[in-house]
Parts: C-alpha cells; structure tokens; sequence
C-alpha cells in the first residue's frame, strides 16, 4: 500500500522528468549545451603548462574530432595513425589552434610500436597527462562468410590496440600516481548487432577489460583513472573504407551523430573521474534494452539490420579499403551523412549535467510538494 507522501511526490517526480526532458529535446538546448561546455572550459583549472596528449586513430573520424578538442587546450598533443595524409592535416589544426603536435605513424595492433610512439611524445613533450584510445577496424559482413585473418585483424587493431595504448600509458602514469586514460566504447559493446561480429567481439572484450583495470587501480589505491565512452553510429568516413563483402554501401543503422558530440563527450571524461559516458539516447536504448528484451531485439535486428545497414548504391568494384593499408588522403573528421547526421544530443547534455538536473528535479518536486501541502491545509 502506497503512503500519502509517495502519493503526492509520484506525481511530481513524474511531471518534473517530463520538464526536464521538454527542456533537454527543446531546439535552444544545443545552444545551452555549447554555453555550459565553454564555461567548464574558461572554469576548468588551468594547468601550469600545456597538457600532454596521445589520441590514436588521430588522423581522421572521431579521433580527428577529439584532435580538435584538446587543441582548443592548446594542448601537445601525439598523433598516431598509420594515415601520414591525415595525420599532417591533423598537425596543421593542431599547430593553427595554437598547440604542437607529434606525427606517429603508428599501427595500434603493434604493441612495440606503440610503446616506442610513448617514449617519442615523452621525449619531446614531456610526462603524458591524457591518453585516448579511438583507432579501430572493422569489417561489414556475415561471420560464416569472414576470412578468419580478417576477424583476427580487427581485434588486433579494435582490442589489442585499446590494450596496447593503456599499457603504454599506464607504464608511465603509475609511477606518477597521476593521468587519465579514455578508452572509446561503443553502445555496441552491450548489444551486438548482425554483421559486425568482429567489432561487436571486441568492443564487448573492452568493456570487460576496462571493469577489471578499474578494479585494479581501485585496490592500488592509484590515482590514475580510466573512463570508458560508449558512442552511437557516428558520421565518420569509416563508412566509406569499412571492408565490406555485401553487394550495397555501407551505411549506419540510424541518423548518426556528428564526430563532434563524440569528441565533447571525450573530452569530458578525460578531465573527470566518471567510470563510464554514454552518448546519444540510441546508445542508452541499445544498452538497457538488451538488459530486458535481449532475445526480443535478436530477432528484431535479424529482421531489420541487414538492409539497414546498406545504402541504395552498390559498392564499386575498385572501392578501397582500410583493414590492412590506410587509404590515401585526408579525410578529415565528417563522412559522407552531414545532411542527417544529428549535430546535438539532449541525452548526452543530461548526462554531463546530471548533477545539476538532480538538484534542480528535487528543487521542483520539493517546491510542488510544499505548495500542495499548503493547499491541502487551506
């Protein structure tokens, strides 16, 4: 039996999440977004020099968006990729943004090579603050139809890459007691989809991985922290140099989110102690959906997400890959999707502000209760 009490608060509980969200879905809160985010910037304490960062993937997508970011830090900043086209662009914003900025060519699935790329920002730069692990691989096709070196391939680059990097970082930071690592999830390491076994595999292996390093630091009583954000489909031009063995484009499932609002997220939980940022409301969808209907969506996505994630054009018989060979040119952070792609994300401003939102939901609720209980003495 429910108490007077839970019966006059339900209610406003209720009315006040359906405010807040009115709020968080209105049009101006993607300008009140980008204020609150440049204000913790101007707030934030600066550093007593510039920070030092590694971004791998840094050449073009996501990681090229999160290059920009800690740019506006006027951060130094180590760039490793294998594109040396990408990673020259990158430099140039870089330096252009007031920042400096180290070209590694680097591939993530050698972990020597990441190690000897550590050392070379060290030498130059000095003690590594920030450490962000993007790079990624990924083949769109069947399991039954994959050739088993690709599969190997991806969770080399995809894991092991993410593996290697934290080790690399955290060589240096521990002694330090001081850094953080952000590790670049995905909502599908929670719900794997069809036809991307391998990259589901080794995003699902990263969340794993990130728990039990947590653990570890926590019983060391380390200072030194690692994040994990879980992102959405995002507007990169992985869409375009993804190996595929199907007959039309690949494409994502949903109107993805800009390479930006990945970037901010990023950002964010370098610079806070947070286990763990989901972005955009598909992510959070995708999560805590399979935690109650996972068989349910099985058979939903074995339904929908063949075609869903394919174009209308077929993929042309010369289209280039990069699964073991980068793709000339620079590609910049945007793919081919800027006129659907989503440029906000009200789920992710909820979640950077949720202290705020708490406080504010319980100021509502606390004001309706007091004016109720007024009216009911009345």
């Amino acid at each position: 039996m429910s108490s007077p009490a839970s019966d006059l608060v339900r209610p406003l509980a209720r009315g006040a999440g359906r405010a807040l969200q009115a709020v968080a879905r209105h049009p101006a809160s993607a300008d009140l977004a980008e204020t609150l985010y440049q204000r913790f910037l101007e707030r934030r304490p600066r550093a007593t020099r510039p920070p030092v960062v590694v971004v791998t993937g840094a050449s073009a997508g996501v990681g090229r968006a999160v290059v920009r970011a800690f740019a506006e830090d006027r951060a130094k900043i180590g760039l490793i990729a294998r594109g040396i086209d990408g990673l020259e662009g990158a430099k140039a914003e870089v330096e252009a943004a007031g920042g400096e900025a180290l070209v590694l060519p680097c591939d993530v699935a050698d972990a020597a090579a990441v190690e000897r790329a550590a050392q070379a920002v060290e030498d130059r730069f000095g003690p590594i603050d920030v450490w962000v692990n993007v790079a990624f691989a990924g083949v769109l096709s069947r399991f039954v139809d994959m050739s088993l070196d690709d599969f190997k391939r991806v969770t080399e680059v995809t894991y092991l890459g993410q593996v290697h990097g934290t080790m690399a970082a955290l060589k240096r930071m521990l002694p330090r007691n001081k850094g953080s690592i952000v590790l670049v999830g995905s909502a599908l390491a929670y719900r794997g989809i069809p036809l991307q076994s391998a990259y589901c595999g080794a995003k699902h292996a990263i969340q794993g991985f990130h728990d039990s390093i947590r653990c570890e630091l926590i019983h060391a009583r380390s200072r030194v922290h690692v994040s994990m954000v879980d992102l959405p489909g995002v507007n990169t031009p992985q869409f375009d140099w993804i190996r595929t063995n199907l007959p039309k484009k690949p494409r994502p499932a949903s109107p993805p989110f800009q390479p930006e609002i990945a970037a901010r997220a990023i950002h964010w939980a370098a610079h806070h102690r947070r286990k763990r940022v989901i972005v955009g409301f598909p992510s959070v969808q995708a999560i805590f959906g399979d935690y109650v209907a996972s068989s349910l969506l099985d058979h939903y996505l074995a339904r929908t997400a063949f075609s869903g994630q394919q174009g209308e054009e077929k993929v042309a018989a010369d289209r280039k890959d990069n699964l073991y060979q980068p793709v000339p040119g620079d590609h910049g952070a945007h793919g081919r999707f800027d006129a659907t792609a989503r440029t906000s994300s009200w789920q992710l401003w909820l979640n950077l502000n949720r202290g705020a939102v708490a406080l504010a939901a319980a100021g509502v609720v606390g004001l309706g209760a007091l004016g109720l209980s007024r009216r009911r003495r009345r």
